[in-house]
C-alpha cells in the first residue's frame, strides 16, 4: 500500500513540474505564432471574394 502513496506523490510532482514548464513557455512566448500572420494575407482575398459573390447574389435576388 505504501507503494501507491509513493507513486501518487511522484506523479503529482511530475504533473506540477510539467505545468510549471508549460506556464514558463507560455510566458516566454514560445507558443506565439509568427508564421501564420505572414501567410494569412495570401488567403484573405479568396475569402473576401466568396463573401462578395454571396452578397451580390443575394442583392440581385
Amino acid at each position: 500500500m505504501s507503494v501507491i502513496y509513493i507513486l501518487l506523490a511522484i506523479s503529482i510532482a511530475v504533473a506540477v513540474i510539467f505545468f510549471i514548464a508549460f506556464v514558463f513557455a507560455v510566458r516566454n512566448g514560445q507558443y506565439d505564432d509568427s508564421y501564420t500572420p505572414s501567410v494569412r494575407m495570401l488567403f484573405e482575398d479568396e475569402i473576401v471574394k466568396e463573401k462578395n459573390n454571396k452578397s451580390v447574389l443575394t442583392k440581385k435576388d
